[in-house]
């Protein structure tokens, strides 16, 4: 494993789900249940807390995940006993160790990923061939980042003073050309929270060629 401590700075004080899932996890349902035919096995890096993984082994799948934060994996293990939650991140080798999945997600966690082609190899290597990949992140476009300027929060968003925060921030453009990279194909995209040229966050929904 990689320094992992010393890319696990994300801090966690519960295992529950946060704001951002308010907007996510309809999405991500949906998403879920449109797989035909339906999967039972699902991989999420990223997992922090644990508490996206419990919510959708609350509607019948298998989970397992990793993620760098200590804290995120103790809160996970704690409160979620018959899931398979450790210490791990994208710059391991995941597909030698937990095998290759159907479904993939990964929500919220590419913005604070330092070498993103590592990442999108290690989602790839995870995915079955056929399988779907699921990830989200926070969305950048000309409208918003026009509308963050001049609304004078241009400076919050960017959380240029958290440490171990957002240090990537992606458009449609810039993602479709790191997963493309990695081998994945018929991308497409939906936008989450607010209407979709302001949106919280975009959720890319990717395969692997079969």
């Amino acid at each position: 494993m990689k320094a992992t401590e010393a890319i696990g700075g994300y801090r966690y004080e519960d295992s529950l789900e946060n704001c951002s899932h308010e907007y996510l996890m309809p999405a991500v349902k949906a998403e879920l249940a449109r797989l035909n035919p339906a999967p039972k096995r699902l991989f999420d890096l990223g997992c922090g807390n644990g508490s996206v993984g419990a919510a959708l082994h609350r509607l019948g799948w298998d989970v397992e995940g990793v993620d760098p934060s200590s804290d995120g994996i103790e809160f996970a293990q704690a409160n979620f006993p018959d899931l398979r939650f450790e210490v791990g991140s994208a710059y391991d080798n995941l597909a030698e160790i937990y095998g290759r999945f159907p479904v993939v997600i990964s929500l919220e966690v590419i913005e604070h990923v330092y070498a993103p082609r590592d990442y999108a190899r290690t989602l790839a290597d995870l995915l079955e061939p056929g399988g779907t990949a699921i990830i989200s992140t926070p969305y950048h476009g000309y409208l918003k980042n026009l509308a963050l300027a001049v609304s004078g929060k241009m400076d919050k968003h960017f959380t240029a003073l958290w440490d171990h925060g957002h240090i990537k921030f992606w458009s449609v453009r810039t993602l479709t050309q790191l997963l493309s990279e990695a081998g994945l194909k018929e991308i497409r995209f939906l936008r989450v929270g607010r209407v979709p040229p302001l949106a919280k966050s975009m959720i890319a929904i990717v395969r692997k060629p079969a």
